[in-house]
């Protein structure tokens, strides 16, 4: 286990609690913290590659990441930094659009990235997105179109994202079932899984905005929320090898 990854945890940990027990000060101390430690992992991960293949006199690995991509992967978790601390009051639609816009720009570095590794839309993947798009959007522009407009837009940016993260190419050799990446040992199986926790956990802040109607419900919303998100950006960031693009 990589030691920032356990860190990660920790603090994700005290997010979840924090937002389950109307704590906003544990929030405020830890879900700032996530991006940045997963980021320091990327970074460690890819230097602890680069270290053990000088030393054993390897030729350079190409399949690792190269480190355009890395800076792309740092931008998107610097966004999704920003989307963090906006989204501690989920409850404020200013901070949730602005929140919206930043994870837009995530998303989008998300996509750059996984397409730059070989991944491409298939439309097995893709339609169910799409059509869970357009629900979305439909019930946003019915209950609340004050803020649809800029939901909906984020939603195309995360449906593409996801769609990418779900190509079995940036798993080769993974089990693939109807299409579907099995998770595996290996970390580049698990990004449709992540991508899939991302689609959950954003189509649940829809949901909280426009259903709960109590402060319990609303904290045991956001419980799950969190919750979700962690574990995707958990898997998204975990792979720091990745076959050459075709």
């Amino acid at each position: 286990m990589r030691p920032f990854r356990i860190a990660y945890l920790g603090a994700a940990a005290l997010t979840v609690f924090g937002a389950a027990t109307g704590r906003d000060r544990w929030q405020w101390a830890a879900k700032p913290l996530l991006m940045p430690l997963l980021a320091a992992d990327s970074v460690q991960a890819v230097r602890a590659d680069a270290a053990a293949g000088i030393a054993s006199g390897a030729e350079p690995d190409r399949d690792a990441l190269p480190q355009a991509d890395q800076m792309l992967l740092l931008g998107s978790l610097a966004a999704a930094t920003v989307g963090d601390v906006l989204l501690i009051d989920p409850d404020d639609d200013r901070r949730l659009i602005a929140g919206a816009s930043a994870f837009a720009v995530m998303q989008s570095g998300y996509a750059v990235l996984w397409w730059r590794r070989g991944a491409r839309p298939r439309t097995a993947v893709a339609l169910p997105r799409v059509l869970a798009w357009a629900g979305a959007a439909a019930l946003l522009r019915a209950r609340a179109p004050r803020i649809a407009g800029p939901l909906t837009a984020y939603g195309a940016t995360l449906g593409t994202a996801a769609t990418l993260a779900s190509d079995p190419a940036l798993a080769p050799g993974a089990e693939v079932v109807a299409g579907t990446v099995l998770p595996g040992r290996d970390p580049r199986s698990r990004l449709a899984l992540g991508a899939l926790l991302f689609t959950v956990s954003d189509g649940l802040i829809v949901l909280r905005r426009l259903f709960a109607s109590t402060a319990r419900t609303r904290r045991a919303s956001e419980a799950v929320i969190l919750a979700t998100y962690a574990g995707a950006q958990y898997l998204l960031t975990a792979p720091t090898r990745f076959d050459r693009p075709a």
